[in-house]
Parts: C-alpha cells; sequence; structure tokens
C-alpha cells in the first residue's frame, strides 16, 4: 500500500510551490508588468522640468529636460533585476531576461492585430489616434528588442563583477554600478531605432542624456527601497534558505533550495 500512495505523494510535491519559487514567479511577474508598460509608453515625452539655463548638444540648444514616459516603469526593473540576481544569480536573471524579450515579440504581435482590425463607429478611440500611438510603440519594441537584451546582459555582468570584487559585501556599490554601466547603451540604441528620421541626432542624443541622467539619480535613489526588500525577501524566506540562496547566487551553483 506505501508504494501505491507513493505516485499521489510525489504528485502532491510536484504541485507545491515553495518559498523560493513563489518568490521567484512574483519577482518574473513584477519585472516583465514593468517592461511591457514601459516599451508600451515609451512613444509619450513629456517635460520634466524647464532648466534654469540653455545647453547646447550638437548645435541645438535646449532650456527643458524632456524624457520618455517610459522612464517612470524602469525603476522598478532596476530593483527587480538586482533582486534576481542577488538570490538567483545568472541562471535566474539571465532567464527572466530572455522570457522578457519573448513577451516583448509578443506584445509586438498583439499590438499589430489590435491595429489590423476595423474600428466600430463607436469606439472613444479612432482609428487614427490608436495607430499612432501604438504604431510608434512597434518601431520602439524593434529598438528595444536588441537594446534590452544588451543591456541586461551587461547589467547582469556587470553585477557578478562588482559582487566578486567585494567579495559579496557592498550591495548598494554593485545595485547602482551595474545600471549604470548598462543603461546609457539601452537609452540610446532604442531612441536611434524608434525615433531616427523623426528626430534629429542632437534631439535623440539630448534625450539619450536626460533619461540617462534621470536612471542614474533613480538608481542611487532607489538603494534604500532595495535594501528594504533585501530585508523582506530575508523575513520571507527565512535566515538559512536565503543564506543559501545568496550563496548559490554568488558561486553559479546550479538548483534551487526547496
Amino acid at each position: 500500500m506505501g508504494d501505491l500512495n507513493q505516485p499521489a505523494a510525489s504528485m502532491r510535491d510536484a504541485h507545491h510551490l515553495t518559498r523560493p519559487q513563489k518568490l521567484f514567479v512574483v519577482c518574473a511577474a513584477v519585472f516583465i508588468t514593468a517592461l511591457v508598460v514601459a516599451e508600451a509608453t515609451a512613444s509619450k515625452f513629456f517635460t520634466a522640468f524647464s532648466l534654469p539655463f540653455t545647453i547646447t548638444i550638437l548645435g541645438m540648444e535646449f532650456n527643458e529636460v524632456i524624457m520618455t514616459a517610459g522612464v517612470l516603469a524602469f525603476p522598478v526593473t532596476f530593483i527587480i533585476t538586482d533582486l534576481i540576481n542577488e538570490y538567483y544569480g545568472k541562471p535566474g536573471i539571465r532567464f527572466v531576461t530572455y522570457l522578457g524579450m519573448v513577451m516583448i515579440i509578443f506584445e509586438f504581435g498583439l499590438l499589430q492585430l489590435a491595429m489590423g482590425v476595423p474600428t466600430a463607429p463607436i469606439s472613444p478611440v479612432p482609428d487614427e489616434a490608436f495607430n499612432t500611438v501604438f504604431g510608434a510603440t512597434g518601431r520602439i519594441i524593434i529598438g528595444s528588442l536588441t537594446a534590452y537584451v544588451i543591456g541586461q546582459l551587461v547589467d547582469i555582468s556587470l553585477f557578478h563583477w562588482i559582487r566578486n570584487m567585494t567579495r559579496g559585501k557592498h550591495l548598494w556599490l554593485r545595485a547602482t554600478g551595474s545600471t549604470f554601466g548598462s543603461q546609457f547603451i539601452d537609452t540610446f540604441v532604442v531612441l536611434t531605432v524608434a525615433f531616427a528620421g523623426q528626430l534629429s541626432m542632437a534631439e535623440i542624443i539630448a534625450i539619450t542624456l536626460f533619461n540617462y541622467s534621470y536612471k542614474f539619480i533613480i538608481a542611487i535613489l532607489i538603494t534604500p527601497v532595495i535594501y528594504a526588500a533585501h530585508w523582506g525577501m530575508d523575513r520571507y524566506l527565512g535566515h538559512e534558505t536565503a543564506v543559501a540562496l545568496v550563496h548559490a547566487a554568488e558561486t553559479d551553483t546550479p538548483g534551487m533550495p526547496v
């Protein structure tokens, strides 16, 4: 009878998610949600604030800081990237990175389908307005695929390089340092592919610098949030499990404590 009950017990165990597994799913879900929202809203530019002076970039003068609305969601991706790096290592964050890339492609396909279906006469959003917004988003998504993968892989490599150099100390240094090193590339590539021909190179470089400066400042300001999330995840996982996860991430040990 014991042998007969063993398969049923195994099946119950297979459907039971451990705390590390649940936490990974939550982190991945939050990351991908923020990523998709950032891509969908990146075609809107907004004036963050006016400058007290005029700056000149490639002969063009700017007296206000202009950024894309996509930057509003990106701080969330910074936080989650660092947390997954910390607890699940390179395999974990690479999996989420590639999954995010697939979801961006999926988003692009759904947007093309939405733009292709005929607009009903009673639609509160006219066809032209919808296509103007999400047609631009399509270009942004294409540019983002390349920039996103490059930026994420640079971020992952820098995070683990800094962690090895500091022997696992100074979480703030690897969290901010990896962000600083990867986001300029990401921002410049996205804007160049998405808006080349619509904006001048001076405008693209200016918005890249504005966005990057914003991300630079945000990366510093969210450091306490990363420490708070780190503390909360330790509490949820339990000290022994958290230490085992971090150790496995540091040493690239395969597998996950269950």
